[in-house]
């Protein structure tokens, strides 16, 4: 059989997810590293990204160990799946695409994923991901998706093919719902840790970490910078993105901090959308 052509790339949207500043942050990712962990996965950009240049011979790390975690149980369990049943859930999808519409999306919003199987589940939390507002994915405190449908005459919901290139990419990969200071057990020296969080608001009213219904507040922010300094300590490669804040530039003092420009279009008011400061940091190359 053929090697496929296809590159893994993200099947999922993701508020914050980092496909458009690749090429800004791939100019300050290590040169060398030995295993890679990913703690708040969101859609996986960075790895994917790592991955293709791994297999294209264009990155000088051996990635024997790889880990991706997130403390949202829906999004670990889709990884975990496409991992191990693409194709399973591939059926479902299709069933998915072929019933789409308003009256079958809220429908399927209301079912308890608890109560299907892994790749059902899976299925179900990429439809929704691809049909729902602005491909936001939100939760009330009860951890139930929320969003309504999205304004598309015919979205693209999935390919099959990037799927079982992204199946691929994965398998051998440890996948865990867990929480982020968990990578202190798991990561060794010489290892690349790269963090994504939900991001510090930039004003009051600017806040958005509804991705499960614990929120992620200002204590969480502070843990994960101490976090970062004792990975660095230990001997890790270690990034973190955030936005461009007093704050949050305080607290990785002692650290390389890089502004970055990028554009968000989360908000709802058009208006406030377009370019923004965000805010790499970095300990070595």
């Amino acid at each position: 059989m053929p090697k496929s052509t296809v590159e893994p790339k993200p099947f999922i949207k993701w508020a914050g997810g980092k496909t458009q500043l690749l090429p800004q942050l791939a100019r300050l990712f290590p040169e060398r590293f030995e295993g890679y962990h990913e703690p708040f996965v969101g859609s996986a950009a960075v790895f994917f990204h790592l991955y293709n240049m791994k297999q294209r011979g264009e990155l000088k790390a051996s990635m024997r160990r790889m880990s991706l975690t997130d403390s949202n149980d829906e999004l670990v369990n889709c990884y975990r799946a496409v991992r191990d049943g693409v194709e399973s859930v591939i059926g479902w999808l299709e069933e998915h695409k072929q019933n789409h519409g308003p009256k079958y999306y809220y429908a399927v919003r209301a079912q308890n994923p608890r109560n299907m199987g892994d790749t059902e589940r899976a299925a179900r939390l990429i439809y929704l991901n691809k049909t729902c507002y602005n491909g936001l994915y939100r939760v009330n405190r009860k951890g139930q998706f929320n969003v309504p449908i999205g304004r598309y005459k015919n979205p693209s919901i999935f390919n099959a093919d990037e799927l079982r290139a992204a199946s691929r990419a994965l398998d051998g990969v440890t996948i865990e719902a867990a929480d982020f200071r968990d990578v202190l057990k798991r990561a060794r020296k010489n290892d690349f840790v790269y963090f994504d969080p939900p991001y510090y608001p930039l004003s009051k009213t600017a806040s958005f970490t509804s991705y499960t219904e614990h929120p992620f507040g200002k204590f969480e922010h502070e843990s994960l910078a101490l976090v970062a300094r004792a990975l660095s300590e230990k001997g890790c490669k270690v990034m973190v993105n955030n936005s461009w804040t007093d704050f949050t530039r305080r607290l990785y003092f002692g650290f390389k901090r890089v502004e970055l420009k990028a554009s968000r279009s989360i908000n709802s008011k058009a208006g406030k959308r377009g370019k923004i400061s965000e805010m790499v940091v970095v300990n070595a190359r």
